[in-house]
């Protein structure tokens, strides 16, 4: 709730590199779990391969929302 609150009181600068950010962080979590489940790919990568490659998106991914979350409670 407090999240919400705090996002009412921002600049819409502010809310826009939040929601930016948001979006980001569901297009890298969409991009993983696609690597996961694509059986055949028009790019021809292994699957094991493919697999590290989503484990490394969804923990980017989960760095940029601790980053996000952190940013969002020093402002």
């Amino acid at each position: 709730m407090q999240l919400f609150n705090n996002f009412k009181q921002k600049s819409p600068q502010q809310r826009f590199l939040f929601v930016l950010g948001l979006i980001f962080l569901g297009l890298y979590v969409f991009l993983a779990v696609t690597l996961f489940v694509w059986k055949s790919m028009p790019v021809e990568i292994p699957y094991s391969r493919r697999i590290i490659l989503g484990v490394l998106l969804v923990i980017y991914a989960a760095f940029r929302f601790s980053r996000l979350l952190n940013a969002e409670k020093n402002q």
